[in-house]
């Protein structure tokens, strides 16, 4: 049993006390980052919900474009229509602090901000269709950096919700319960101690009064 293990004295009964203080408040405040955390965690689902929508919309729409163009241009023509793509795109990653997790944070830019370099061909011998490609997975491209956050996002922050549910768990269930036993232990323990040496303090006395009495009987 836990109270075998436990010293019974009064040091040891201060210091199971400030635990238990500790526990208690560290309890409150890991519940409530608990709770902070789902919400933005929900909040994060419903716009990943979103920003998937239109980023399937968009794919589709470039996707049927490409097929549209395909049809009307010769296999070689449209590889050699995108094989030497003008634009560049540069990616920084950094990242940002919620409730003490490190979420990414995706930003872009171009090498050039003239929206025409996103077409590496010229417009005589290609169909509009495959203008209306590029520039549908051009318009695309924030929106998939978006999702890529925010689902990463999503990771992060469900994997922190675990480990504080677990921490939130482990003081209720297992730490704070069982230093209130300990402290009632002890408290218990010592009251006996108390109590035994009141009882002999008393003998004692009443040992002395009888030696006494007995001491000025023979005088």
């Amino acid at each position: 049993m836990a109270q075998a293990q436990v010293n019974p004295t009064r040091m040891e009964l201060t210091r199971l006390k400030k635990k238990l203080a500790t526990a208690v408040r560290g309890h409150k405040l890991l519940k409530d980052k608990r709770d902070e955390l789902m919400r933005q965690f929900l909040d994060l689902v419903k716009e990943n919900m979103a920003l998937r929508k239109e980023v399937e919309a968009g794919i589709k729409s470039a996707n049927l474009n490409f097929v549209i163009a395909k049809a009307g241009m010769s296999g070689p023509a449209l590889n050699a229509a995108l094989i030497a793509p003008k634009q560049e795109v540069y990616l920084e990653a950094g990242k940002k602090n919620v409730m003490s997790v490190d979420i990414p944070v995706f930003q872009y830019k171009t090498r050039t901000a003239d929206e025409n370099d996103i077409y590496p061909y010229g417009f005589a011998f290609t169909s509009s269709d495959l203008d209306g490609a590029v520039k549908s997975l051009q318009d695309v491209l924030p929106q998939m950096l978006k999702l890529a956050e925010t689902e990463k996002s999503c990771q992060l922050m469900a994997s922190e919700i675990e480990k504080t549910r677990r921490r939130v768990n482990a003081l209720e269930h297992v730490i704070i319960p069982e230093t209130q036993k300990n402290i009632k232990y002890i408290t218990m323990k010592l009251d006996e101690n108390e109590r035994s040496t009141q009882i002999r303090l008393m003998k004692v006395k009443d040992m002395m009064l009888e030696e006494a009495h007995h001491y000025r009987e023979k005088e």
